[in-house]
């Protein structure tokens, strides 16, 4: 019998050992969670002058990889069209070069425009996202893996689609809520 000055006694979660007394928020979570990660493969896009980084996520939105490089230029919103329809992707994240200040450099503009491109030639929704060093990052690590420069040339854009998308995942997994800013297919961004 419960009397009303003990604690009552709560079933246990699944890594709980508390033996169903203690209230601690790693297994029994007082405020309700939000709708979590939405189902997906979605396509990470690096936009760079001369190459074009894409990467890819999992169904369920943990982890992602490096599918590719695409030449900038004519033909590369087609194959990129080509990859969505390909993995099935639900949504684009394309990275938006902003100086560490927060004020846009010239390639903000190029990657909206691109966006812009994108959103209107693709049938799923294009995201804009924060991606300050994430070039210079992925050097880094490249040069920590043992690559040099001349090396990584072709992989460096793939490996900052990747730290893009990663980046993404993680902050909607985390915040309950996707990142970045959608892009309208009538207005560009």
């Amino acid at each position: 019998r419960w009397w009303p000055y003990q604690q009552k006694k709560h079933r246990p979660g699944r890594w709980c050992g508390c033996r169903g007394y203690s209230r601690h928020a790693r297994c029994h979570r007082r405020v309700p969670r939000g709708l979590g990660m939405r189902p997906g493969v979605r396509l990470g896009i690096d936009v760079g002058t001369a190459r074009i980084g894409v990467a890819r996520s999992d169904l369920h939105g943990m982890l992602a990889t490096p599918v590719e490089t695409v030449p900038r230029g004519a033909g590369d919103i087609a194959r990129i069209r080509e990859l969505v329809s390909e993995i099935d992707a639900v949504e684009i994240i394309v990275g938006l070069p902003l100086a560490l200040s927060g004020r846009e450099t010239a390639s903000t503009g190029d990657a909206k425009e691109f966006a812009g491109r994108l959103s209107t030639a693709c049938a799923v929704p294009v995201r804009l996202v924060d991606e300050r060093l994430s070039t210079v990052s992925a050097n880094s690590a490249l040069r920590a893996s043992g690559r040099n420069e001349k090396n990584s040339r072709s992989v460096v854009d793939q490996v900052a689609a990747v730290i893009i998308l990663q980046h993404a995942l993680d902050f909607e997994r985390s915040a309950d809520s996707p990142s970045g800013a959608v892009v309208d297919p009538d207005e560009g961004f």
